[in-house]
Parts: C-alpha cells; structure tokens; sequence
C-alpha cells in the first residue's frame, strides 16, 4: 500500500510541475486529464476567483499567488470575480469530485512536499508548487465543497501547509451562536484562547433587467455595494458598529436606459463608430434616432440660421431636446444631478443632429456639402467656440474672409469631419461637468481631453472619461454623498484610468466613514455576514458565513424558500446558505 501511495505521489508531482513549468514558458494553457478522473487547469494571477463569494476581502485567503492548478483542482485568485468551468469533450463544464477522491489528492499533494519524504523519487530540494484547489460535490455530512492546501515556505525551503475545508449547505433555520462556533475552534485547534473579527456587506444598489427593457442584450448590473469590517464580534449577525472599517465597492456599467447619462452615452457610441469606421474602414451606423433624415435636417438648421435670432432660438430648442431626451427616462429630482449645457454652437448643434440620423455614409457627403455650399455662399455666418483645430471650424473661420480651401468629400475625409466636431463636443461636454460640480479641474482633466495623442486615443481616452461621470452620477443618484466623498472617488477614478485601459468591469473601492453611510446600512440587511475566528501565533481560522446567494456555482443547492438572514433573528420567506471555512496548519518536522 505505502509503495503504491509513494509512486501515485511521484506521479501527481510530476505531472503538476511539468504543468507549471510549460505553462510559466507559455507553452501549456488548456486544461489537461489526470488519471482519467480529474481535470486540471492552472490559472495565472489575475485570472477569475473560483471562490469569489467565500474569499473576497477575507484577510484569511489575501496572500498573492502567482500559479494555481483548477478545474477538478481548482485554487484560489484573491479579489477576483469568476469561476472557470472546464470540460475535457463536453460544453457542460466538469463535474465535481466525490470527497474521498478529493481527500486522497490532497494527501498525495502534501506527502509529495513533505521534505521528510527521502525516499520519493523527486528532485530535492522540493520546487514548491502553487495551492492546490479541489471541487468537491458535498457528497459527506458536512457538504464539503472544497478542499485546499497552501504550502508555507520559510527561507526558501518548504516548513508546512495549511489544509483549508470549505462546507456549505442550505438551511432553513440558523441558530449558531457565536460561543459555539469559538468552542468547536478552541476543540478543533486545541487553544484556550480565540480572536474574533466580523464582515459584513451591504447592496445599497443593483440596477435590474428591467431598468434596461429596451435592450435586446442589457449590459450587467451596476453594483454598489458597502463592506463593513469590525473586532471583537459580540454574537452573530450583529449590526457593524460605528467603529468599524468601510469600503465603498462602486462597479458601474454605461449605457443604462434610465440614467440620466442616455442621451450623452449614445452619442458616445455613435462617435466609437465613426472612430471604429475610420480604424477599419467599415462603418456600422447606429439606429437613427429621427423620422426626418439627416439631410432633411441640416438643410432646416442652415435655413433657420437665416432667421432673425434663429440662431439663439435654435440653440435653445436642441437644448430642450436634450433635455426631453433625458426627463423622458428619469424623475426630475434626478434629471438635476446631471444638467445638459446650453451654451451649443454651430458645430455642437450639428453634431446633435447628425449623430442622431445619419444613417450611411452617402448622409455624410450630402450633409457635409449642404454646409460647405452655404458657407460659400455666404447663407451663414455660425459662431463656434474658440480653441477648436477640426476641419469644419477651420472652414467656417475662413469664410468670415469670403475665402475658403476646397475640401474633397471623398476618402475618410466627411467620417473625419463629423468626429472632430463630436470629440469637441464631448470633450466640453465632460469639462462643464466635472468643473461644475467642482470634482476636477482642467489641470486634472488635461490627460483625457488633450488633442496632442491622435484621434484613436482620444476617442479611447473621451470613453474612460464618460466612465468616470457615470460612476460619479450613479453614486450621486443613489448613495448622495457629501462633497468630499465624491472628489475623493472621482479623483482615484482619474487617478486609475491615467495609468489602465477602460474596464467596466473594475471594481472602484474607496474608503468611507461607517458614519457617514448609517443611514444606508444600518437599516438594511446584509446580503453577507461573516464572522472570523483565529487563534494561536500561527493563526488558524475558522470562517462561518451566512448569505443570501450560494458561494459556490458548482453545486445544485434545492431552490426552495429559505428565510432571508435578519439582524433581530426574525426570519423572513427567502433562501440563505450557511458556509464553514477552517484553516489548519500542518508543519514538517
């Protein structure tokens, strides 16, 4: 038995190390079969959490690894947000392991690491391999649904490992107490004495399916959510004291239907075509969003300039459009967080109504022609802001000489002349915001809005700038904070897309006054609540948490309704999921 136990962990070694060895040269990616029954996957830092709704913010699992091995072994990514299913024929994703197969491959794995073990037939010194994960499928009394183990490494060499056991299961009731929970540690890691820390995380908001009906593909949720940390716990699920450390999570998508941002992120996404059309040279146009086509449309704006005061009247009047665009999907108290400028010139106007019909590029020409041939003429006289260098500002300067350069409307040309004029736009768009709310200045603003990149980037740059208004509007609209929370957020939004690409999925934290958000969480239920129990210098921990979602995506809990976890211990009708985390260590002596 020993001799059969020694080489089954010569081989698991072997094959891991050679994994992990291809995989860091870049050689091996995919996952791979071991002993017919169990995939495995390495994952590199970075790469999706398999157990983000168990782990995340927990002090107990924050060590970086660069390495994992998951799948059938699946390990941990700290602050990440996924899980990862593999399947070696099939699209359904790998099964779970029954807990006994599990079990063996974590012996194997510590008994392979063990420097005790000379006789192995391993290269010594040992090369320490990443944490191992394993999927489990509960399929024991306790509901195992992982294993894990983490080598602890001292002066380089391998001193011990720390087991992890993961249980959970879907109650009815909850009525653990604290004094138990610190009882079966202290009988658990032999210690008289226990330390206990407390988590809890509130969803202050979620935006839903149907805040997005007019979607066919909605993008994901907008989440704003507030983790409290504190020390001692006094019993379990007790309300975070005002002394406790909080951490606002903001993850905003753009593009909401109801937000009171709508009418500026479509024209957002109409000017990401014309900058994708000009990249490819292939144009998608957007849906119009006018019954008069775009022609019909600046040949009655070019009319009107020549009415007395038209051009006031004029600018007014797309104002109010605007302005309907966005009262039409929000209540007025919030339409106020965010209030359209009213200051447009001609080329603005222009762009406010091309960007809402164009529809083709033959639009282009006969729109761009239309103006060129009135300015000719001498028909208008528009006045635009200073600073602008596009082409079409350069034209209408001219033309106050009676002179103008022929313009070809042929090539790129025309989709060049409508982005110039929409980058403008923006740009003073997201300007007269940040400044007006007083949340940036220009110094601070100069990165996003600067025309000394080439248009590409610009673009690129114009669309993190949107983000960083989103994230700041949707924490206006629903959280109302006070000034200086919202500078401070705006400012490490700016402050991170200066040196990151767009990401809409980051999760922006910044941190809070528990004071400050009483009124938000005190009367609200946690969506999660963790109590944290640690002992002895070497720190083992068991980890009880109770929430409203399953923490793990691999196991088909029973949908019945559970009662929904309450801070006075009355139950409501809703589902919640009970989950045991211990941490022990092991040391090779």
């Amino acid at each position: 038995m020993w001799s059969r136990m020694n080489r089954a962990a010569e081989d698991l070694y072997a094959r891991l190390l050679q994994a992990f060895e291809e995989e860091q040269k870049g050689i091996c990616k995919d996952p791979f079969i071991y002993e017919t029954d169990v995939q495995v996957q390495l994952i590199s830092k970075g790469q999706p959490n398999p157990l983000k709704n168990i782990l995340h913010l927990s002090k107990t699992f924050s060590k970086p690894l660069e390495k994992e091995e998951t799948g059938y072994m699946e390990e941990i990514q700290p602050e990440e947000t996924a899980i990862s299913d593999f399947s070696a024929s099939e699209s359904v994703g790998a099964l779970a392991l029954p807990v006994g197969r599990a079990r063996q491959l974590i012996g194997l794995y510590t008994l392979a690491h063990n420097p005790n073990m000379s006789h192995l037939k391993i290269t010594r010194p040992v090369t320490a391999l990443a944490p191992l994960w394993i999927r489990c499928d509960s399929s024991d009394p306790e509901g195992t649904c992982w294993l894990g183990a983490e080598l602890i490494t001292a002066n380089g060499s391998i001193a011990g490992i720390v087991l992890h056991v993961v249980s959970c299961q879907a109650e009815k009731h909850c009525s653990v107490h604290l004094e138990d929970l610190k009882n079966s540690h202290k009988k658990r890691h032999h210690s008289s004495t226990a330390a206990t820390r407390g988590f809890a995380q509130y969803e202050l908001f979620r935006s839903t399916a149907l805040d997005d009906t007019a979607s066919a593909s909605p993008p994901p949720p907008t989440t704003i959510t507030l983790d409290m940390a504190w020390g001692p716990v006094d019993e379990t699920l007790e309300t975070p004291p005002l002394s406790s450390t909080a951490t606002l999570n903001l993850k905003v998508e753009s593009g909401e239907t109801r937000s009171p941002l709508k009418n500026l992120h479509r024209q957002l996404t109409f000017l990401l075509a014309l900058a994708d059309g000009l990249r490819t040279g292939v144009s998608e146009w957007p849906e119009p969003q006018e019954v008069k086509s775009a022609v019909e449309l600046v040949q009655e704006f070019l009319n009107d300039l020549n009415k007395l005061d038209a051009f006031c009247d004029s600018a007014i009047k797309d104002t109010e459009t605007v302005r309907r665009d966005a009262a039409a999907a929000v209540e007025c108290s919030i339409e106020r967080v965010f209030v359209v400028r009213g200051d447009l010139d001609f080329a603005e106007q222009l762009w406010c109504r091309m960007s809402r019909s164009v529809v083709s590029y033959q639009d282009l020409v006969k729109c761009f022609t239309l103006i060129i041939q009135s300015l000719q003429r001498g028909d208008i006289q528009p006045w635009l802001h200073s600073g602008s260098s596009s082409l079409l500002s350069k034209l209408i300067h001219q033309s106050y000489h009676g002179t103008m350069d022929a313009v070809s409307l042929s090539g790129t040309i025309p989709v060049q002349m409508l982005l110039e004029i929409g980058l403008d736009k923006l740009k003073k768009d997201y300007i007269s915001f940040f400044i007006g709310q007083e949340l940036a200045s220009l110094n601070h603003l100069e990165y996003f809005i600067s025309s000394s990149v080439d248009v590409q980037e610009q673009v690129h740059r114009v669309q993190k700038l949107h983000h960083i208004q989103e994230i700041a509007v949707s924490c206006m609209l629903f959280i109302k904070p006070q000034h200086e929370l919202l500078f401070s957020l705006t400012q490490s939004c700016i402050k991170y897309y200066k040196q990151n690409p767009l990401n809409e999925q980051h999760i922006f934290q910044l941190p809070v006054r528990p004071i400050a958000m009483k009124n938000l969480y005190q009367s609200e239920k946690p969506q999660k609540w963790r109590v944290e129990i640690s002992s002895g210098q070497k720190k083992v921990k068991t980890v009880w948490q109770l929430s409203d979602s399953p923490p793990v995506d691999h196991l088909n809990f029973h949908r019945h309704d559970f009662p929904e976890l309450t801070l006075n211990g009355s139950l409501e009708e809703k589902k919640h999921f009970a989950t045991m985390v211990t941490c022990s260590q092991v040391h090779f002596k």
